[in-house]
């Protein structure tokens, strides 16, 4: 990734391509940051899978482990409680009602004993509120997709429009886990279930990319126990360290030597967008 970025800032200097505007900076550099995220919590996923191969965090039971280990927060530490949800048997106007007034475009449906048996979402409604407006009916040899549409278009509860099964996920489950799941089912909020299927909780999209990606404090942080690691103690002092969007900035006095070996070790940093090193030899 700090490769790409200083690539595209040399040929923006050279005059290879315009520059860009105030503000795309940060948003690239956000943007990247997401894509590492999502890629470290694939490889973090593959690895655990392969280790443990009865790893899921969508529908198995969660891996025996010791606990997801420092620095890895749970689903339960992110997820939205209590979780807004539909009974199997409401009718569908008034599941248009709880998906307007909770601003969701997809809640949960439970059974009586608040088990998980699919997600209803906004697109399922609109089958059903097309074909009451057109009566459009597909012909005798509509295409399957079409077909199923329309009879979905003449249930009336949410039991019959639902998506099922839905993929959930359990509390204990690493954000990593979490997120490898939903960037695969392309979910922007997945139900929370415990071992029987019933919902405790449900966890957005963007609350997981915000546990993954760690606040640029949490970053100089970790930029700074390096600089001590990396450094005799007669240049740590001479050191600062500034962090903006993922953006690392070293400034002050230090051998060369010192400085090169400092920025390969920054650089290795979890999101790390780019690393600027100011520091001028001794």
């Amino acid at each position: 990734m700090e490769r790409h970025e200083n690539f595209s800032a040399r040929s923006e200097a050279r005059g290879d391509q315009p520059a860009r505007p105030p503000g795309e900076a940060a948003r690239q550099g956000l943007l990247l940051r997401y894509l590492g995220a999502v890629a470290e919590a694939a490889a973090r996923h593959r690895d655990e899978v392969e280790q443990t191969p009865s790893a899921s965090a969508a529908s198995r039971p969660e891996p025996v482990r010791e606990g997801p280990g420092p620095g890895r927060p749970t689903v339960r530490e992110v997820m939205d409680v209590p979780a807004a949800h539909v009974p199997a048997d409401l009718p569908y106007r008034d599941i248009a009602r709880v998906l307007a007034d909770e601003q969701a475009g997809a809640l949960p449906v439970v059974d009586a004993e608040d088990r998980v048996v699919g997600v209803v979402s906004e697109s399922d409604l609109l089958a059903k509120v097309a074909f009451e407006a057109s009566g459009h009916r597909p012909g005798p040899i509509g295409r399957l997709r079409e077909r199923r549409l329309h009879g979905k278009a003449h249930g009336e509860t949410a039991a019959d429009l639902m998506t099922s099964p839905a993929i959930t996920v359990l509390p204990g489950a690493t954000v990593a886990e979490a997120t490898w799941l939903a960037a695969l089912s392309r979910l922007k909020r997945m139900p929370v279930t415990d071992h029987s299927g019933r919902l405790v909780g449900v966890v957005r999209r963007d609350a997981l990319l915000q546990a993954l990606l760690r606040d640029d404090a949490g970053i100089r942080s970790e930029v700074e126990t390096t600089v001590a690691a990396c450094c005799p103690p007669a240049d740590r002092k001479a050191v600062r360290v500034t962090v903006r969007d993922g953006v690392v900035e070293l400034t002050g006095r230090m051998p060369a030597t010192t400085a090169a070996r400092l920025l390969a070790e920054v650089e290795k940093i979890a999101d790390v967008v780019e690393v600027k090193n100011l520091t001028t030899a001794d």
